[in-house]
């Protein structure tokens, strides 16, 4: 196990150095905990550093690690990173992006321990293991488990797509030697160029983009950002090949 940093996010450097710690010391699994992840970590875990024997899993820190009661009542429960695929539709300089998938393992409440201390009569919404389920009692005593989020689909309250992610360098400016300077943080600045969205009156989510036209033959990075029914956003790059 492996535990992040507190003010700065979980990044692919700080991976690659666990992994290599772990391929040198034959250890073939282990748990990267963190409060924030760098964007598209879960993909590249899984296409590469899974393929090469280390098996690495992230897992956000929860709230409830600094409740002491929650704590000794063993009810912290880490969970892992939330996982977007996508697929791009591409003819001629024109593609399409379709979401196919958006995985979560969200836990934010122990439902054994709900059902106990449920009263007769009453319900209750709650996370476990990447489900939002409904608990409710009835005067007789007896439980009922009702499954809100039936679909992947259902999580998802919000998403958008930089067709050209990698176009604006994120830039700062710093104070050196008395002189200001522009310097490249190394990001870039996403721009939303397509989105679709819940309202009240339409709770419908579109899964496939409008078509987007490429003006020059090469290769592009889309961004897809996937803001969930909670608040949480996780984002996914992905390649893009114009001939």
């Amino acid at each position: 196990m492996h535990v992040g940093p507190l003010s700065v996010p979980v990044t692919k450097t700080l991976v690659e150095d666990v992994f290599e710690e772990c391929r040198q010391n034959l250890i073939t699994q282990v748990d990267i905990l963190g409060f924030e992840f760098e964007m598209g970590l879960v993909p590249y875990i899984k296409d590469e550093l899974r393929q090469k024997g280390v098996d690495i899993r992230l897992r956000y820190i929860p709230r409830e690690a600094f409740d002491k009661r929650a704590v000794e009542k063993g009810q912290v429960k880490f969970y892992d990173v939330a996982y977007v695929q996508v697929k791009p539709h591409i003819k001629g300089k024109t593609v399409k992006i379709e979401l196919t998938n958006f995985t979560t393992y969200y836990t934010q409440d122990d439902l054994e321990e709900l059902e106990k201390t449920l009263k007769k009569g009453g319900s209750k919404v709650v996370i476990e293991n990447g489900q939002i389920t409904k608990l409710s009692k009835d005067k007789n005593g007896i439980l009922e488990r009702e499954i809100l989020t039936k679909n992947w689909v259902d999580w998802i309250d919000y998403w958008s797509v930089d067709f050209d992610y990698e176009s604006k360098k994120e830039i700062i400016r710093i104070e050196e030697n008395g002189e200001v300077k522009e310097v490249w943080t190394g990001n870039y600045i996403f721009e939303n160029i397509w989105q679709s969205f819940r309202t009240k009156k339409n709770q419908k989510i579109e899964l496939v983009t409008t078509p987007h036209t490429y003006e020059k033959s090469g290769k592009y990075k889309a961004m897809v950002k996937v803001v969930d029914i909670l608040g949480v956003d996780t984002s996914h790059v992905v390649e893009i090949e114009i001939k």
